[in-house]
């Protein structure tokens, strides 16, 4: 028994001597798809990306790869962040911080794209939203730039600007606010009703992602419609 153990030890040290090693260009390639990948995230300060974040740039670059849509699109794009979150039900939804100034770049493809990392992420919904500053009411322009603070950076408009993100490519066409009996107020936000096969499901995810960032509660919903 004790030689059979042996000429089977020798065997595999044997085979494992004949396996031939990665070459250098294989090498070389695997790191190259890594940094191309790497390349569609760019966090502040140098920041190392999770694992969410990681997955989302992978696919951001398979896509970019394989996608003969939207090859050319996604080659300029990157985004900031992702973070996963759940959304009731048992559920989680992928939401994607982009730069501002792509944001329309995105939007040229976000259809198609939150399509295929839905697929790839298992049917996990994904939201795309742009990253943006607020300006507090004390802010004062330098010297070189007097003037008021721009209405874009005020809390109301970037809060209005979420909800724009969350719900496209559907519009919103009315908003109204219901104050409830202990005196806190809850928005309703009014979908276009073409799109409420395509967005119906998404609508508590819509609504838990806009109290993750705002902390302030909004009701999805589509308006009735006069028979």
């Amino acid at each position: 028994l004790f030689a059979a153990g042996h000429r089977s030890q020798t065997s595999s040290r044997r085979l494992a001597r004949r396996r031939p090693a990665l070459s250098p260009r294989f090498r070389h390639h695997s790191l190259l798809i890594s940094a191309m990948a790497s390349a569609k995230i760019q966090k502040p300060n140098g920041e190392e990306p999770d694992e969410i974040e990681t997955q989302v740039a992978n696919e951001l670059h398979n896509l970019e790869q394989s996608s003969t849509e939207i090859k050319a699109e996604l080659r300029e794009l990157y985004f900031l962040s992702a973070h996963e979150h759940d959304v009731g039900g048992g559920k989680k939804a992928i939401r994607i911080m982009v730069p501002f100034p792509l944001l329309k770049s995105y939007h040229k493809i976000q259809s198609r794209l939150v399509r295929e990392l839905e697929k790839k992420f298992s049917g996990k919904h994904v939201i795309i939203i742009a990253q943006r500053t607020i300006m507090s009411m004390n802010y004062a322009r330098s010297a070189k730039t007097k003037g008021p603070r721009p209405r874009s950076r005020t809390l109301t408009s970037v809060y209005e600007s979420i909800l724009d993100d969350l719900v496209y490519p559907t519009e919103i066409v009315g908003k109204r606010t219901r104050c409830k009996l202990d005196g806190s107020k809850v928005l309703k936000v009014h979908l276009d009703p073409k799109d409420q096969v395509n967005v119906e499901t998404k609508l508590d995810t819509f609504s838990s992602i806009y109290k993750k960032l705002t902390n302030k509660e909004v009701i999805f919903e589509f308006p009735v419609m006069d028979a």
